[in-house]
């Protein structure tokens, strides 16, 4: 195979009296955020060098052609194409979803509920993606208003996440004027549907302002209601429980500021409820004449306090912090509140009276390990019945309408996987590996009964470990094509992420980050020692900041593996947390450090970025993926990744780099067969790299 070259330009920068030598800067060019809208202003040489990567990986994989066609068939066996969605009873009409079996997009539809008239589709994204004529098709928000007459809708056509509002008269079955560029695609309707408001985009692709729009009126009219005025800040608005209070929330990764105002409210004034505080985040939700607050001041994993609407100063506790137990928020009944909490990475829902304060846990399954769930029926919350639901890495998802009265539980909706499956034949496991200080990292895996488990076997080990991010034990479908084959399939819950709570995620951030790594490192180690399989006998599955951990374990540990796939992968971490102009980067150096106004932190991350400590040693065969208009992993990091990594190691393995030119984000191409299709191309690297039955 002709593996391409990308020049080398000799560039030295001295940040802290250290010189920072990359041959490969040029690649980040100074206008890399101007590619994300128009990609002919990409450097010819790095569109050349990508083509011939593209080309090359396209030649690795055309003995797995037919494969990749036997993978895609089994996927989509595994998904109910036809599907609907169960009913939400809103105040006229019913709602819900649906899929068919030869759309991408789905359809949302709605019906009058006496049944008077005929039920009406009211957003068709397949229709809609062909009336735009793009080969991305983004959907951020789907709205209808409160008079149940306007829809406001967002999307994003290129993959980039600048989302452009659209509305729609349902009546008159009619596209508004009303046309708003550069959003962050979310909108929130005023009670009277005369006007929403919506977060714009500042030109470093941060949403730090609200605006205000009347329906009918000019864009240039909108009004400014709210600005965040620090840059590590974005901003959003939403509507509360009892639609009594807009609330007005600005924060970064650890810091959280609220203001609120009457939703009936014409001179918009918002109040702030409680001044931000470094590391305290805080939500605030309203019910019946009181503010609900769920912080984590004073309680690393939560605590839920509250107060009168009209007296905001006196807080009074209402759910307690328990100890190594995450709280969870709210959902309201007029005689119930439905919670949640996590400890141990395992979720339990609970159910209070609000009259007698009496609490309970609301028991789904008798499996273990698994993912309980909770959602409202209906707009009327005058009811004692809710929708609870279950699933398990080996169990497909469960709806049931529960009455919490009388404890009946009634099976409304199961996922149905067409090609079948038995629950029966698939073992759930949850084991734990000791890490390097001692701190127990739960493991999560699923296997066949009778595949062989031994020092023959072989593990996709997923991870990802960072933003507080929790991975459920969740049921996918898909992950059965390479368990039926006899792969076990496992998460690592590591440090980083929310798994555990705040501390698990702080004990995975700043200058205690390299946890992340040690913990999977040691998670794998534990597999092997125990059984589970043996040293080479594991493939990484990561992306994003997940595509960093397996970027510095594969630094770390290279003989771990027999592949890896790090998507979309964060690898370049040193370059983009000294870029200040990046969308993402003056937020995430309260995860990561600041290294331009530290030594220190210049010094730690240069101590395990992927990109920088690349070296002479044998890589497994990885495949890298990445995308042309994703903002929040640019391109160039895989790129200069990639042209290192081929520069310095000393194996003969394959080590592959496929960016999509056309349209796509940082999820990857959208629509369901686009998505599908990726997944069978990765499953197959998967089955060649480990010589895997196919």
């Amino acid at each position: 195979m002709n593996i391409p070259k990308l020049r080398k330009i000799k560039n030295v920068k001295k940040y802290h009296n250290i010189e920072l030598n990359d041959e490969y800067s040029w690649v980040d060019q100074a206008n890399i955020l101007d590619v994300l809208k128009d990609s002919n202003k990409i450097l010819p040489d790095v569109k050349s060098y990508i083509e011939k990567n593209n080309e090359l990986t396209e030649e690795y994989f055309n003995d797995t052609k037919n494969l990749q066609k036997k993978l895609f068939k089994e996927i989509k066996s595994k998904i109910k194409l036809n599907d609907t969605s169960l009913k939400f009873k809103d105040r006229k009409y019913y709602y819900w979803t649906k899929t068919e079996e030869k759309g991408n997009y789905g359809k949302k539809l709605r019906q009058i509920i006496d049944g008077s008239k005929p039920e009406e589709v009211y957003f068709d994204g397949d229709l809609e993606k062909k009336k735009y004529g793009s080969e991305y098709f983004g959907i951020g928000t789907v709205s209808v208003s409160h008079c149940d007459k306007f829809l406001a809708y967002s999307l994003d056509l290129k993959g980039s996440e600048y989302y452009t509002i659209y509305l729609k008269d349902l009546e008159k079955n009619e596209i508004q004027k009303d046309k708003i560029e550069n959003t962050s695609g979310s909108v929130t309707w005023s009670l009277d549907s005369k006007s929403f408001f919506y977060s714009k985009l500042d030109k470093y692709h941060r949403p730090r302002q609200i605006y205000k729009h009347n329906l009918g009126t000019n864009i240039k009219d909108d009004k400014l209601i709210f600005e965040e005025k620090d840059e590590t800040f974005t901003c959003g608005i939403s509507l509360t429980a009892d639609e009594k209070f807009f609330v007005i929330s600005t924060s970064d990764h650890i810091t959280t500021e609220e203001y609120f105002f009457p939703s009936g409210q014409e001179e918009i004034r918002p109040q702030l409820f409680k001044k931000r505080k470094k590391d305290v985040r805080y939500s605030i939700d309203s019910w019946k004449g009181y503010f609900y607050l769920h912080t984590n001041e004073g309680s690393r994993d939560y605590k839920i306090l509250r107060c009168k609407t009209k007296n905001i100063e006196k807080l009074e506790e209402f759910i307690p912090p328990k100890k190594e137990t995450v709280i969870g928020g709210l959902d309201f009944l007029d005689n119930f509140i439905i919670r949640s909490e996590k400890s141990d990475a395992i979720q339990k829902l609970f159910v209070r009276n609000i009259k007698t304060n009496d609490e309970e846990e609301i028991i789904i399954s008798d499996e273990a390990v698994g993912c309980p769930g909770a959602s409202q029926m209906q707009k009327d919350t005058n009811t004692s019945k809710i929708r609870v639901s279950w699933e398990s890495m080996a169990t497909p998802g469960k709806i049931y309408e529960y009455d919490i009265i009388t404890k009946e539980k009634k099976l409304v909706k199961e996922i149905e996987i067409p090609s079948g499956h038995d629950s029966n034949k698939y073992i759930t496991e949850r084991i734990k590996a000791k890490s390097h200080d001692g701190r127990m990292i739960p493991i999560t895996l699923v296997r066949r009964k009778d595949s062989q488990q031994d020092s023959k076997s072989k593990i996709l080990l997923y991870a990802y470990g960072a933003y507080k991010h929790s991975i459920s034990p969740s049921f996918s479908a898909s992950r059965f094509c390479l368990v039926d084959r006899g792969i076990t399939f496992a998460i690592a819950h590591i440090r980083g992420g929310g798994d555990l709570g705040d501390s698990w995620h702080e004990e995975g951030k700043k200058k205690l980050k390299k946890n992340t790594f040690l913990d999977y490192i040691a998670c794998a180690n534990h597999l092997i020692n125990h059984g589970y399989t043996y040293k080479g006998g594991i493939c990484f599955y990561g992306g994003s900041a997940g595509g960093l951990t397996g970027g510095a374990v594969a630094n770390m540990s290279p003989d771990l593996f027999f592949a890896m796939l790090l998507l979309v992968p964060f690898v370049d971490t040193m370059t983009t947390m000294l870029n200040e102009r990046l969308p993402l980067t003056p937020a995430e150096w309260e995860l990561w450090g600041n290294p331009l106004k530290s030594k220190e932190y210049f010094d730690y991350i240069l101590s395990y970025s992927p990109y920088n400590n690349l070296k002479k040693t044998s890589y497994p065969p990885m495949l890298i993926t990445t995308s042309l208009f994703d903002n929040r992993v640019l391109y160039s990091e895989p790129v200069k990744y990639i042209a290192r990594l081929r520069d310095v190691k000393k194996d003969q393995n394959i080590q592959l780099l496929k960016c999509k030119m056309e349209a796509a984000g940082h999820g990857g191409m959208s629509g369901r067969d686009n998505a599908i299709t990726e997944l069978a191309e990765e499953y197959s690297f998967v089955i060649k790299t480990g010589n895997i039955s196919k």
